[in-house]
């Protein structure tokens, strides 16, 4: 449980730094800027995106390895 968490975690956290990377220097990749329902909120996305990496990896330190 705990590696997954942190798989999760890693996932969530490349995401929302590729999606601050799109808006500020207009650099093409990432999941947050190719989903349509975000237009317009893409940097309120992105943000989140790294305070759930966050929670997922403060998540699986307070969990038992196994």
């Amino acid at each position: 449980m705990k590696q997954s968490l942190e798989i999760v975690g890693f996932l969530a956290l490349v995401q929302g730094v590729a999606g601050l990377l799109h808006e500020f220097t207009d650099l093409h990749w990432g999941l947050v800027q190719k989903l349509g329902f975000l237009d317009g909120y893409e940097i309120y996305a992105s943000v989140t995106l790294l305070v759930l990496s966050f929670a997922l990896f403060a998540a699986a330190e307070s969990r038992k390895s196994g």
